[in-house]
């Protein structure tokens, strides 16, 4: 495996308000290799969105603060570089695509003005080149009459435009990795479709690693090469797509998977009940040093209510790349069966 171009190490955010301080990220580890998508997946409020402002510094402080761990991007610990460094990273080698496009974009600025900031920020160019650099991202993402569409305010395009626009933004100064925050949420079925293409498209023209956020299994099937399930702060599963998604080890996980509708037969009559996950992501302010999935879980193991499972490595025999999990259960299961063995 190549050196990764970005590798989170131990990452921890927490919040002070009056109620206290509160850990919103717990330790945090990823790892995004040059050219792949990596897809971290669970449900709102476990973390995803957090940990993508905390690679780039952008947590509002206060309340919140980076309180340990070590962002790593081409081995230069972003937590220890200056503001004047980050600006000189973010929209430029690391960019990152915002949930709603709508109150990302400037209403009040046209697209092409927004395309051409960074370019003019990061690439030197003038007014002039950067409105022709724009017009090309434009043609690049899909948006038709490029030319008519750069002088065009954000309120005149389409949700789906929109989310182009925001990519091209995204990718005018082609960054090494490209954070993508729920890049298809509130699109229709149709556009989302077609900005996975995109996506996967100038990927591989580019180059570029993407980091997807997004709580939608369906999303993880299509684009991912590695999968990290997110719970309550913590990453609790992580391995290649075929592993996470045909071999889920924590319940967690396999609760995700298990609330996805099946593509039955067009002769089936009747449409198989869907599966729900009981009960809701516990508060920050309710985490302890536990399991934070226990109260959700039925395999919870009395050992779960004292303390929070490490992520350990599981073997299988058709395994090329490491599948780990942080669950007690798959801990005992794999003890027992290397004793029997």
């Amino acid at each position: 495996m190549t050196q990764p171009l970005l590798k989170v190490e131990n990452l921890q955010v927490e919040f002070n308000s009056r109620r206290g301080k509160a850990m919103v990220l717990n330790g945090v580890n990823i790892e995004v290799q040059p050219g792949e998508t990596l897809c971290v997946v669970g449900e709102s409020g476990c973390g995803k969105s957090m940990t993508a402002l905390a690679l780039l510094r952008l947590i509002p402080s206060p309340p919140g603060k980076i309180s340990g761990g070590r962002v790593l991007f081409h081995g230069e610990d972003l937590l220890n570089a200056s503001e004047e460094r980050m600006r000189q990273v973010r929209g430029n080698r690391i960019s990152m695509i915002f949930q709603e496009p709508m109150t990302s974009l400037n209403p009040v600025f046209t697209v092409g003005d927004q395309i051409g900031e960074s370019l003019r920020l990061h690439a030197g160019l003038n007014a002039s080149e950067a409105r022709t650099q724009a017009i090309a991202m434009l043609k690049q993402v899909g948006i038709p009459a490029p030319e008519r569409r750069v002088d065009e305010y954000p309120h005149q395009l389409s949700g789906g435009m929109r989310q182009r626009v925001m990519i091209a933004i995204a990718l005018a100064c082609q960054p090494d990795i490209l954070i993508a925050d729920e890049p298809t949420t509130a699109l229709d079925v149709t556009v989302q479709a077609q900005i996975f293409d995109l996506l996967r498209e100038l990927q591989r023209e580019k180059g570029t690693a993407i980091l997807l956020i997004t709580h939608d299994m369906g999303a993880v099937a299509e684009m991912a090469d590695r999968v990290m399930v997110m719970y309550a702060g913590r990453i609790i599963e992580q391995g290649t797509a075929e592993q996470v998604l045909e071999r889920p080890a924590h319940p967690y996980t396999q609760g995700l998977i298990n609330c996805l509708p099946e593509l039955g037969s067009s002769l089936q009559s009747e449409r198989a009940e869907l599966a729900e996950i009981a009960g809701m992501v516990p508060s920050i302010w309710e985490l302890d040093k536990a399991c934070a999935f226990r109260e959700r879980c039925t395999h919870a193991l009395e050992k779960c209510a004292q303390e929070a499972p490490p992520m350990f490595t599981l073997t299988h025999s058709s395994d090329t790349a490491p599948h780990m999990t942080a669950c007690w259960l798959q801990l005992q299961q794999t003890t027992d069966q290397g004793q029997a063995a």
